[in-house]
């Protein structure tokens, strides 16, 4: 790897039972490997003691005033990257589900100049991860990913996934214009449609320690999710935007 800048964005809402494992093993990994990946957390109006564990401890993170959701604050993340000047900026969830020891994997293509985005897939390779989340959830990523490959010509495994890196191109669209619902298979769609070049990257993934998924706390919000994130698939498709 050469000198790049790499920014670690860390959205959390009401993290406290994860955020600080998260962090300690993202600073734990850049002692022992010698790579100096930055963290930035986006505390997303936490109404617990994540913001207490953040300052008590000295984790770098921006403390948003209210929830704005998952998109709003992965998009504080990029504007930070870009204001910055981050050359590659990594979504990391920091509710234990991502391994930091695959952030290498995700940001060599960028850094070889053979992609701008870079996704990673739970099923992109048979057995890559143990945890693949719930049946009905990877049902509704299952028909996620042919509504994007019907409007995209692309195919992805894993269009839910939350564990992503941009380089600089793909970080200032991001930065100015970022999808608050199902954000991450709208940025991708959005993305493709652009001409940017992506790719997946075989990843692991663990089941969250602690908390819970707003997407799974019932039945019906897998299914109303995969339904609403179809719907805003073909509505982005047809916006054309031009590669900048």
């Amino acid at each position: 790897m050469g000198k790049e800048r790499v920014l670690i964005i860390i959205p959390a809402y009401n993290e406290e039972a994860n955020i600080l494992n998260t962090y300690k093993s993202i600073m734990d990994y850049n002692k022992e490997y010698k790579t100096n990946y930055k963290v930035m957390v986006i505390n997303d109006g936490s109404n617990d003691n994540t913001e207490n564990f953040l300052q008590e401890f000295n984790v770098p993170h921006i403390k948003l005033v209210q929830n704005l959701g998952i998109g709003g604050a992965v998009q504080t993340g990029y504007k930070y990257a870009l204001e910055n000047n981050f050359d590659i900026a990594i979504q990391f969830d920091g509710d234990g589900q991502h391994n930091v020891e695959y952030i290498k994997d995700l940001i060599a293509p960028i850094i070889n100049n053979n992609v701008d985005l870079t996704i990673g897939s739970r099923f992109l390779k048979e057995g890559s991860s143990k945890f693949k989340s719930t049946k009905i959830r990877r049902m509704g990523i299952k028909v996620i990913a042919f509504f994007i490959k019907i409007f995209t010509g692309r195919k992805i495994t894993d269009p839910t996934s939350g564990f992503r890196a941009a380089n600089k191109s793909v970080i200032k669209i991001f930065a100015e214009d970022y999808p608050n619902d199902s954000p991450e298979p709208i940025s991708f769609v959005k993305i493709a449609r652009m001409g940017y070049k992506t790719r997946e990257v075989a990843v692991s993934m663990n089941e969250r320690v602690g908390g819970s998924s707003s997407i799974t706390s019932n039945i019906w919000k897998p299914m109303y999710y995969m339904v609403n994130v179809c719907i805003a698939i073909m509505v982005t498709s047809f916006i054309k935007k031009k590669r900048r």
